[in-house]
Protein backbone atom coordinates (compact mmCIF):
# COMPACT_ATOMS: atom_id res chain seq x y z
CA UNK A 1 0.00 0.00 0.00
CA UNK A 2 0.97 3.33 -0.26
CA UNK A 3 1.29 6.27 2.47
CA UNK A 4 -2.43 7.33 1.28
CA UNK A 5 -3.93 3.64 1.49
CA UNK A 6 -1.30 3.35 4.96
CA UNK A 7 -2.75 6.61 6.35
CA UNK A 8 -6.78 5.45 6.08
CA UNK A 9 -6.22 2.01 7.02
CA UNK A 10 -3.99 3.02 10.48
CA UNK A 11 -6.88 5.10 11.00
CA UNK A 12 -9.37 2.38 11.56
CA UNK A 13 -6.91 1.33 14.39
CA UNK A 14 -4.88 4.04 15.70
CA UNK A 15 -6.66 7.50 15.26
CA UNK A 16 -5.41 9.63 17.96
CA UNK A 17 -4.60 6.49 20.43
CA UNK A 18 -1.51 8.13 20.97
CA UNK A 19 -3.24 12.01 21.74
CA UNK A 20 -0.95 13.47 24.69
CA UNK A 21 -3.82 15.42 25.94
CA UNK A 22 -7.78 15.12 25.52
CA UNK A 23 -9.71 16.89 22.99
CA UNK A 24 -10.87 19.44 25.47
CA UNK A 25 -7.61 20.83 25.97
CA UNK A 26 -6.61 21.23 22.55
CA UNK A 27 -9.94 22.84 21.95
CA UNK A 28 -9.22 25.66 24.77
CA UNK A 29 -5.98 26.04 22.98
CA UNK A 30 -7.11 26.88 19.47
CA UNK A 31 -9.73 29.26 21.10
CA UNK A 32 -7.24 31.30 22.48
CA UNK A 33 -5.16 31.16 19.70
CA UNK A 34 -8.40 31.99 17.11
CA UNK A 35 -9.30 35.18 19.40
CA UNK A 36 -5.60 36.67 18.96
CA UNK A 37 -5.41 35.96 15.54
CA UNK A 38 -9.16 37.77 15.24
CA UNK A 39 -7.62 40.56 17.13
CA UNK A 40 -4.61 40.77 14.64
CA UNK A 41 -7.36 40.45 11.51
CA UNK A 42 -5.56 37.46 10.54
CA UNK A 43 -7.44 34.49 8.16
CA UNK A 44 -4.68 31.67 9.02
CA UNK A 45 -1.75 30.76 10.57
CA UNK A 46 0.93 28.89 8.87
CA UNK A 47 3.05 26.89 11.61
CA UNK A 48 5.87 24.67 10.82
CA UNK A 49 8.03 24.53 14.08
CA UNK A 50 7.48 20.98 15.70
CA UNK A 51 6.32 22.46 19.00
CA UNK A 52 3.63 24.83 17.78
CA UNK A 53 2.30 22.18 15.42
CA UNK A 54 2.13 19.53 19.11
CA UNK A 55 1.12 22.28 20.95
CA UNK A 56 -2.15 22.58 18.58
CA UNK A 57 -2.65 19.07 17.56
CA UNK A 58 -0.85 16.51 19.94
CA UNK A 59 1.25 15.44 16.43
CA UNK A 60 4.81 14.47 17.84
CA UNK A 61 7.73 12.55 16.31
CA UNK A 62 11.15 12.19 16.41
CA UNK A 63 11.61 13.28 13.13
CA UNK A 64 12.13 17.06 13.36
CA UNK A 65 14.36 17.44 10.33
CA UNK A 66 11.31 17.41 7.39
CA UNK A 67 8.91 19.81 6.28
CA UNK A 68 5.68 19.75 8.09
CA UNK A 69 3.06 22.49 7.99
CA UNK A 70 -0.29 23.17 9.98
CA UNK A 71 -3.07 25.51 8.17
CA UNK A 72 -5.19 26.61 11.16
CA UNK A 73 -8.26 28.80 10.39
CA UNK A 74 -9.96 28.17 13.94
CA UNK A 75 -13.05 25.54 12.00
CA UNK A 76 -10.30 23.69 10.31
CA UNK A 77 -6.83 22.31 9.96
CA UNK A 78 -4.75 20.97 7.51
CA UNK A 79 -1.47 19.24 8.53
CA UNK A 80 0.69 18.04 6.18
CA UNK A 81 3.31 15.62 6.72
CA UNK A 82 6.59 13.96 4.82
CA UNK A 83 5.04 9.99 3.80
CA UNK A 84 7.24 8.48 6.44
CA UNK A 85 5.57 10.38 9.13
CA UNK A 86 2.30 9.32 8.46
CA UNK A 87 1.68 7.06 11.16
CA UNK A 88 2.28 9.88 14.00
CA UNK A 89 0.61 12.66 12.05
CA UNK A 90 -3.02 9.41 12.45
CA UNK A 91 -1.87 8.13 15.99
CA UNK A 92 -0.83 11.30 17.84
CA UNK A 93 -3.61 13.69 16.25
CA UNK A 94 -7.31 13.71 16.15
CA UNK A 95 -6.56 16.47 12.71
CA UNK A 96 -9.04 15.10 10.23
CA UNK A 97 -7.59 16.39 7.25
CA UNK A 98 -3.47 15.07 7.10
CA UNK A 99 -2.00 15.53 3.47
CA UNK A 100 1.03 13.15 2.62
CA UNK A 101 3.96 13.96 0.54
CA UNK A 102 6.78 12.04 -1.04
CA UNK A 103 9.21 12.92 1.36
CA UNK A 104 12.15 11.99 -1.33
CA UNK A 105 10.68 14.93 -3.51
CA UNK A 106 10.77 18.21 -1.94
CA UNK A 107 8.36 19.06 -4.97
CA UNK A 108 5.48 17.84 -3.87
CA UNK A 109 5.21 19.86 -0.88
CA UNK A 110 4.47 23.64 -2.57
CA UNK A 111 1.16 22.62 -4.79
CA UNK A 112 -0.55 21.05 -2.07
CA UNK A 113 0.33 23.78 0.29
CA UNK A 114 -0.79 26.15 -1.44
CA UNK A 115 -4.04 24.81 -2.27
CA UNK A 116 -4.65 24.57 1.73
CA UNK A 117 -3.59 28.10 2.13
CA UNK A 118 -5.75 29.64 -0.85
CA UNK A 119 -8.69 27.69 0.88
CA UNK A 120 -7.41 29.63 4.22
CA UNK A 121 -7.90 33.10 3.04
CA UNK A 122 -5.56 36.21 2.00
CA UNK A 123 -4.30 37.20 5.50
CA UNK A 124 -1.66 34.37 6.48
CA UNK A 125 0.39 35.05 9.93
CA UNK A 126 3.87 33.01 9.83
CA UNK A 127 7.13 32.89 11.74
CA UNK A 128 9.80 33.92 10.11
CA UNK A 129 12.37 33.68 12.76
CA UNK A 130 11.80 30.10 13.16
CA UNK A 131 14.29 27.92 10.92
CA UNK A 132 11.59 25.29 10.12
CA UNK A 133 10.08 27.74 7.72
CA UNK A 134 12.10 27.12 4.65
CA UNK A 135 12.94 29.70 1.90
CA UNK A 136 12.12 27.33 -0.87
CA UNK A 137 9.03 27.13 0.45
CA UNK A 138 8.10 30.63 1.54
CA UNK A 139 9.04 31.71 -1.54
CA UNK A 140 7.30 29.41 -3.44
CA UNK A 141 3.89 30.03 -1.66
CA UNK A 142 4.34 33.88 -2.19
CA UNK A 143 5.24 33.37 -5.78
CA UNK A 144 2.25 31.31 -6.33
CA UNK A 145 -0.52 33.76 -4.29
CA UNK A 146 0.83 37.14 -4.94
CA UNK A 147 -2.56 38.25 -3.59
CA UNK A 148 -1.49 36.80 -0.08
CA UNK A 149 -0.44 38.85 2.63
CA UNK A 150 1.97 36.81 5.02
CA UNK A 151 2.60 38.86 7.95
CA UNK A 152 5.06 38.14 10.95
CA UNK A 153 3.20 36.39 13.60
CA UNK A 154 5.63 34.67 15.69
CA UNK A 155 4.59 36.74 19.02
CA UNK A 156 0.91 35.64 18.76
CA UNK A 157 1.37 31.92 19.52
CA UNK A 158 3.94 32.17 21.92
CA UNK A 159 2.11 34.64 23.86
CA UNK A 160 -0.49 32.16 24.64
CA UNK A 161 2.00 29.26 24.96
CA UNK A 162 4.17 31.22 27.96
CA UNK A 163 1.31 30.53 30.19
CA UNK A 164 1.31 27.05 31.26
CA UNK A 165 -2.82 25.38 31.74
CA UNK A 166 -3.37 22.96 34.59
CA UNK A 167 -2.21 20.12 32.18
CA UNK A 168 0.90 21.41 31.36
CA UNK A 169 2.18 21.91 34.64
CA UNK A 170 1.77 18.59 35.59
CA UNK A 171 3.84 17.15 32.79
CA UNK A 172 6.35 20.13 33.81
CA UNK A 173 5.96 18.33 37.08
CA UNK A 174 6.56 14.68 36.21
CA UNK A 175 9.54 16.14 34.13
CA UNK A 176 11.05 18.11 37.10
CA UNK A 177 10.56 14.85 39.43
CA UNK A 178 12.43 12.52 36.78
CA UNK A 179 14.77 15.04 35.91
CA UNK A 180 16.16 15.71 39.78
CA UNK A 181 16.60 11.23 39.45
CA UNK A 182 19.03 11.81 36.94
CA UNK A 183 20.84 14.36 38.41
CA UNK A 184 21.01 12.70 41.52
CA UNK A 185 21.97 9.55 40.48
CA UNK A 186 24.84 10.99 38.09
CA UNK A 187 25.71 13.34 41.21
CA UNK A 188 26.37 10.34 43.04
CA UNK A 189 28.70 8.37 40.23
CA UNK A 190 31.13 11.43 40.84
CA UNK A 191 34.57 10.71 41.58
CA UNK A 192 38.27 10.86 40.59
CA UNK A 193 39.39 8.90 37.22
CA UNK A 194 35.43 8.41 36.08
CA UNK A 195 35.10 10.28 32.70
CA UNK A 196 32.10 13.03 31.66
CA UNK A 197 31.14 10.27 29.87
CA UNK A 198 30.42 8.06 31.87
CA UNK A 199 28.80 10.42 34.45
CA UNK A 200 26.52 10.94 31.41
CA UNK A 201 26.03 7.77 30.96
CA UNK A 202 24.78 7.05 34.37
CA UNK A 203 22.25 10.26 34.41
CA UNK A 204 20.89 9.34 30.80
CA UNK A 205 20.03 5.56 32.44
CA UNK A 206 17.72 6.66 34.93
CA UNK A 207 16.52 9.42 33.28
CA UNK A 208 15.09 6.72 30.80
CA UNK A 209 14.71 4.50 33.28
CA UNK A 210 12.61 6.94 35.21
CA UNK A 211 10.29 7.37 32.04
CA UNK A 212 11.85 10.09 30.31
CA UNK A 213 11.24 10.13 26.35
CA UNK A 214 13.48 10.91 23.92
CA UNK A 215 14.86 13.92 24.77
CA UNK A 216 15.06 18.02 23.50
CA UNK A 217 18.86 18.18 24.64
CA UNK A 218 20.73 15.14 25.48
CA UNK A 219 22.64 15.00 29.30
CA UNK A 220 25.41 17.95 29.29
CA UNK A 221 28.33 16.84 31.43
CA UNK A 222 31.44 18.94 31.41
CA UNK A 223 34.59 19.19 34.23
CA UNK A 224 37.47 21.36 35.23
CA UNK A 225 38.42 23.82 32.48
CA UNK A 226 36.20 22.94 29.80
CA UNK A 227 33.31 23.99 32.15
CA UNK A 228 34.04 27.19 31.87
CA UNK A 229 33.12 27.25 27.95
CA UNK A 230 28.90 27.48 27.53
CA UNK A 231 27.97 24.61 25.54
CA UNK A 232 30.74 21.93 25.55
CA UNK A 233 29.61 18.41 26.35
CA UNK A 234 31.24 15.12 27.45
CA UNK A 235 33.86 13.91 25.86
CA UNK A 236 35.81 11.10 27.15
CA UNK A 237 37.60 13.35 29.61
CA UNK A 238 38.54 12.04 32.99
CA UNK A 239 37.56 13.91 35.98
CA UNK A 240 40.56 15.20 38.23
CA UNK A 241 40.88 15.51 42.25
CA UNK A 242 39.27 18.97 43.38
CA UNK A 243 37.63 19.68 39.17
CA UNK A 244 33.84 20.66 39.45
CA UNK A 245 31.46 18.34 37.37
CA UNK A 246 29.04 20.49 36.17
CA UNK A 247 25.64 18.55 35.40
CA UNK A 248 22.81 20.27 33.22
CA UNK A 249 19.79 17.28 32.60
CA UNK A 250 16.42 17.61 31.02
CA UNK A 251 13.73 14.73 30.93
CA UNK A 252 10.92 15.00 28.39
CA UNK A 253 7.34 14.09 29.57
CA UNK A 254 4.67 14.08 26.99
CA UNK A 255 7.41 16.75 25.28
CA UNK A 256 7.30 18.95 28.25
CA UNK A 257 10.87 19.80 29.99
CA UNK A 258 11.75 20.92 33.25
CA UNK A 259 15.76 21.21 32.86
CA UNK A 260 18.24 21.23 35.89
CA UNK A 261 21.74 22.49 37.01
CA UNK A 262 23.81 21.25 39.72
CA UNK A 263 27.69 21.35 40.11
CA UNK A 264 29.32 18.52 41.78
CA UNK A 265 32.96 18.55 43.39
CA UNK A 266 35.06 15.91 43.16
CA UNK A 267 36.80 16.48 46.43
CA UNK A 268 36.74 19.63 48.52
CA UNK A 269 35.48 23.31 46.75
CA UNK A 270 37.80 25.82 47.22
CA UNK A 271 37.00 28.80 49.13
CA UNK A 272 36.81 30.65 45.76
CA UNK A 273 34.11 28.00 44.46
CA UNK A 274 32.12 28.71 47.65
CA UNK A 275 31.79 32.09 46.97
CA UNK A 276 30.81 31.59 43.31
CA UNK A 277 28.17 28.90 44.16
CA UNK A 278 27.04 31.24 46.79
CA UNK A 279 26.58 34.32 44.45
CA UNK A 280 24.72 31.64 42.66
CA UNK A 281 21.73 31.27 45.58
CA UNK A 282 21.63 34.70 45.80
CA UNK A 283 21.03 35.27 42.37
CA UNK A 284 18.32 32.51 42.26
CA UNK A 285 16.81 33.78 45.97
CA UNK A 286 16.84 37.62 44.56
CA UNK A 287 14.67 36.45 41.17
CA UNK A 288 12.30 34.38 43.23
CA UNK A 289 11.18 37.39 44.79
CA UNK A 290 10.66 39.38 41.81
CA UNK A 291 8.66 36.29 39.71
CA UNK A 292 5.45 37.57 40.64
CA UNK A 293 2.73 38.80 38.32
CA UNK A 294 2.70 42.47 37.36
CA UNK A 295 6.31 42.42 37.97
CA UNK A 296 8.22 42.47 34.90
CA UNK A 297 11.11 40.67 32.80
CA UNK A 298 13.23 43.11 33.15
CA UNK A 299 13.13 43.99 36.68
CA UNK A 300 14.01 40.81 37.38
CA UNK A 301 17.13 40.86 35.64
CA UNK A 302 17.77 44.25 37.56
CA UNK A 303 17.67 41.83 40.52
CA UNK A 304 19.61 38.89 39.54
CA UNK A 305 22.34 41.60 38.16
CA UNK A 306 22.43 43.59 41.45
CA UNK A 307 23.06 40.07 43.51
CA UNK A 308 25.59 39.48 41.08
CA UNK A 309 27.43 42.55 40.91
CA UNK A 310 30.26 41.92 43.69
CA UNK A 311 31.65 38.94 41.06
CA UNK A 312 30.89 40.84 37.78
CA UNK A 313 34.04 41.78 36.78
CA UNK A 314 35.32 38.06 37.55
CA UNK A 315 32.88 35.56 36.18
CA UNK A 316 30.85 35.45 32.60
CA UNK A 317 27.21 35.10 32.76
CA UNK A 318 25.46 35.26 29.62
CA UNK A 319 22.61 37.89 30.55
CA UNK A 320 19.72 35.99 30.19
CA UNK A 321 18.67 34.97 33.98
CA UNK A 322 15.43 32.52 32.91
CA UNK A 323 14.32 31.33 29.52
CA UNK A 324 10.43 29.97 29.10
CA UNK A 325 10.23 26.16 29.28
CA UNK A 326 7.00 24.04 28.28
CA UNK A 327 6.88 21.34 25.20
CA UNK A 328 9.74 21.43 22.63
CA UNK A 329 11.86 18.78 20.54
CA UNK A 330 15.21 18.80 20.19
CA UNK A 331 17.75 20.53 19.25
CA UNK A 332 16.87 22.27 22.39
CA UNK A 333 14.18 22.77 24.98
CA UNK A 334 14.31 26.37 25.38
CA UNK A 335 10.57 27.74 24.73
CA UNK A 336 11.47 30.30 22.88
CA UNK A 337 8.62 32.54 24.21
CA UNK A 338 10.13 34.50 26.91
CA UNK A 339 13.29 36.03 28.41
CA UNK A 340 14.47 37.16 31.68
CA UNK A 341 17.06 39.61 30.43
CA UNK A 342 17.25 43.36 30.36
CA UNK A 343 15.52 45.25 28.31
CA UNK A 344 12.85 42.59 28.32
CA UNK A 345 9.60 44.83 29.80
CA UNK A 346 6.83 41.66 29.53
CA UNK A 347 5.28 41.28 32.67
CA UNK A 348 4.89 37.96 34.83
CA UNK A 349 1.61 36.25 34.98
CA UNK A 350 0.67 33.42 36.95
CA UNK A 351 1.54 29.84 35.58
CA UNK A 352 4.41 31.25 33.22
CA UNK A 353 7.07 28.38 33.93
CA UNK A 354 10.73 29.37 33.48
CA UNK A 355 14.66 27.65 33.73
CA UNK A 356 17.11 30.07 35.45
CA UNK A 357 20.47 28.85 34.09
CA UNK A 358 22.68 30.34 36.64
CA UNK A 359 26.10 29.27 35.75
CA UNK A 360 29.25 31.46 36.10
CA UNK A 361 32.09 30.79 34.32
CA UNK A 362 36.27 31.51 35.15
CA UNK A 363 37.33 31.91 32.01
CA UNK A 364 40.60 29.18 32.05
CA UNK A 365 39.54 27.68 35.54
CA UNK A 366 35.90 26.42 35.70
CA UNK A 367 32.28 27.12 35.67
CA UNK A 368 29.70 26.86 38.60
CA UNK A 369 26.23 26.50 38.12
CA UNK A 370 22.79 25.93 39.81
CA UNK A 371 19.63 25.88 38.80
CA UNK A 372 15.91 25.02 38.75
CA UNK A 373 12.88 25.49 36.92
CA UNK A 374 10.33 27.70 38.33
CA UNK A 375 6.80 28.28 37.97
CA UNK A 376 5.24 32.31 38.65
CA UNK A 377 2.49 32.17 41.29
CA UNK A 378 1.19 35.34 43.18
CA UNK A 379 3.79 34.89 45.87
CA UNK A 380 6.55 34.43 43.90
CA UNK A 381 8.78 31.87 42.09
CA UNK A 382 8.24 28.55 43.56
CA UNK A 383 10.62 25.97 41.96
CA UNK A 384 8.97 22.72 40.54
CA UNK A 385 12.62 21.02 40.78
CA UNK A 386 13.95 19.84 43.64
CA UNK A 387 17.72 20.91 43.36
CA UNK A 388 19.64 20.65 46.86
CA UNK A 389 22.17 22.94 46.31
CA UNK A 390 25.01 21.69 47.72
CA UNK A 391 27.95 21.42 45.47
CA UNK A 392 29.05 17.61 47.37
CA UNK A 393 27.12 14.33 45.95
CA UNK A 394 25.63 13.77 49.19
CA UNK A 395 24.12 17.16 50.28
Amino acid sequence: MDFNDYRLTLRQHMAGKECPFPEAEFQRRRRAVLEAMETANLDALLLTAPADIFYLTGYSTFEVSVHTALVFTGDHLVLQVPSIETGPAVACTHVEDIRGYRWENVDDILEPLTEALHEAGTHVGVDPWHGSLRHGVMSGIQWRLPDHRFSDAAGLLQGIRIVKSAAELECLTESARITGLGIEAAAKAVRVGATDSEIAGVGAQALHAAGSEFMSMQPIVVTGPRSAVIHLNHQRRPIAQGEPVFLEFGSAWQRYTAPMMRTVIAGEPTPRMHKVFDTCRRIFDAMLEEMRPGKSFDAAARAAEQALSPLASDVFHSGVFGYAVGAQFPPSWVEGSGFIARGQHRLFEENMVFHLPLCLRIPGEWGIGCSDTVRVTESGGVPLTDNPWSLADDP
